[in-house]
């Protein structure tokens, strides 16, 4: 395998390694070497992807990797080497469409992509413009006037399909006269016409209720101030007790167990110093109890739709009575007609969005660390749902790390403190969770159950296993990581979709089991998705024997 230290050879001006039996990736650490200009590795068995990185190697000049077993598309970045001059990557398993920037390198002299999968467009201009034929061969998906086959049409995805809606409706009657087809566009235009002027009505309709709101919350500002003094003053108070004030601007505190009290003053409770993320709920704060201990605190900006107390306070006691080791538990809330916080137990390590996909996080995830988080978050939405609990909105950023790198799942159950949200309201706010969402989200006859988290929770699988986004935009075209993993299970490559930072460095008979069931728990039929309980047992039934001695002696 090349080393990751390569990437300390900052003076290194050619790296020729052609005809050897050298595996593994390249490492991501080539990015390190500054003054390289050319880079052979042909006719190896080298896999993975092309490293993004490699746009860092401004001097180089020559690009040679013909005769490998790389996977996965071209990065853009490579556009990014303005004096890059020969590039092969001919006889790999490449796919995915050619970034459009390529056709900016100004000193491009061969672009060898022959015998790979590459799909789509060529990018037009450039050297593409005379690329010869012989350089594009073996690439049947390939279009454009290069390879004389013409483009088709690009329709845009749709990211759901109502599986209930019948193909009758979606497709207009063929007309057979020229006068029948003059009329379809008539009505067909004034139907239009009427979508227009009603969807403009509702704008309006919508600004002026926005409008409303803003003036409401202004006025009510100077209460909140008036909320956070409640919040340190009443912080003593027992099991489902509160101030039984009936002041609107002194609110109504309850904690869960009687020894919390808030030590720092009012201004940090809300503060924006203090502010540790934000959501399709609300925002989150960290403040720091009298006893030294930290908790996090969720201010809801959908508070104004929360016009019950006695609804919001009996469901807040329903999710705090929910106790589990793999659970963020609620420790308490505060109430005021304008204001309504949640007080959490806080999770030191944060969140597993963090870890996966920040590049300001130094450490990588090992296989038994991200085993050990699906395994726990697993356990944690079972006990959910045998307390008749819905998540609703279950994606990495909800689930956090703590000191000991067990998972803790936030944010359940929140959809029930809402009861004036419909489910097409609710998926406007939980907008960040694309890709996690279920497909019957989208169906008004569908009735959404605990199947909806099972659908999500297989998509946080292929998340953790994959180290990858649930949807990558790319310059012209969405991948959805379901998809993709899907179409590599059936290729046979399901081991290549393993996070190559793991450097091959996991077990492949834990790997390959729980990738599958990933894409179970993704089916579009919510009936074919296992219950929770069950994905849990067969989980503790894949881990190897030897992680389960470890786990035992440890």
């Amino acid at each position: 395998m090349i080393p990751a230290s390569i990437g300390g050879l900052k003076d290194l001006g050619m790296l020729d390694l052609c005809g050897n039996r050298i595996n593994g990736t390249i490492p991501s650490e080539i990015g390190g070497m500054e003054a390289l200009k050319e880079l052979r590795l042909a006719k190896n068995f080298i896999i993975g992807k092309i490293p993004t990185q490699i746009g860092n190697c401004s001097s180089l000049s020559s690009l040679i990797l013909r005769e490998n077993n790389l996977t996965g598309s071209i990065p853009v970045t490579l556009s990014n080497l303005t004096n890059l001059e020969t590039v092969d990557l001919s006889f790999n398993n490449l796919t995915g469409t050619l970034p459009k920037p390529l056709s900016d390198l100004p000193r491009l002299l061969l672009f060898n992509i022959s015998h790979n999968h590459f799909q789509g467009e060529l990018p037009a201009g450039g050297f593409f413009n005379t690329i010869p034929p012989s350089s594009l061969s073996n690439n049947p998906d390939l279009c454009g006037s290069a390879v004389k086959r013409s483009c088709p049409a690009v329709l845009p995805k749709p990211i759901v399909l109502n599986p209930n809606a019948s193909s009758d409706s979606s497709s207009p009657a063929l007309s057979n006269s020229a006068s029948s087809n003059l009329r379809h566009k008539k009505i067909i235009l004034s139907i239009s016409a009427l979508i227009a002027i009603g969807a403009a009505a509702l704008i309006a309709v919508g600004v002026v209720a926005v409008t409303v709101l803003n003036l409401h919350v202004r006025s009510s500002a100077a209460s909140h101030s008036a909320a956070a003094l409640a919040l340190s003053a009443n912080a003593g108070d027992d099991y489902y007790s509160g101030s039984p004030t009936t002041d609107a601007n002194s609110g109504r505190l309850v904690m869960f167990s009687g020894d919390l009290d808030f030590s720092a003053g009012t201004h940090t409770l809300l503060n924006k110093d203090c502010e540790l993320g934000r959501g399709g709920f609300g925002s989150v704060y960290r403040t720091v109890l009298r006893d030294g201990r930290p908790v996090a605190i969720k201010k809801l900006t959908v508070s104004s739709l929360v016009k019950s107390q006695d609804d919001f306070e009996r469901e807040v006691k329903k999710l705090g009575k929910i106790k589990h080791p793999n659970l963020a538990s609620l420790e308490g809330y505060y109430w005021t007609q304008s204001l309504q916080l949640l007080i959490y137990e806080f999770v030191s390590r944060g969140s597993l969005y963090k870890h996966l996909h920040e590049s300001s996080s130094a450490y990588t995830l090992s296989w038994r660390e991200r085993y050990d988080i699906i395994l726990g978050t697993a356990r944690g939405l079972a006990h959910l749902h045998r307390m008749n609990v819905i998540h609703y909105n279950l994606k990495s950023n909800n689930i956090l790390i703590d000191g000991s790198g067990e998972p803790k799942v936030g944010d359940y159950g929140l959809a029930k403190l809402l009861p004036m949200l419909d489910r097409y309201v609710l998926s406007s706010k939980i907008q960040s969770a694309l890709g996690y969402m279920a497909p019957e989200f989208a169906c008004r006859t569908v009735k959404i159950t605990e199947k909806c988290d099972v659908y999500g929770f297989g998509v946080l699988v292929l998340e953790v296993v994959t180290g990858r986004r649930p949807v990558e935009y790319m310059e012209d075209d969405v991948v959805v990581l379901s998809d993709a993993v899907r179409a590599a299970l059936e290729e046979g490559k399901v081991e290549e979709c393993v996070d190559g930072r793991l450097r091959g460095e996991f077990p492949v008979d834990e790997a390959v089991p729980v990738v599958k069931l990933g894409l179970i728990c993704t089916s579009q039929v919510p009936s074919n998705r296992p219950e929770m309980a069950e994905v849990v047992n067969i989980l503790e039934l894949v881990r190897c024997p030897q992680d389960s001695q470890e786990e035992e002696l440890s």
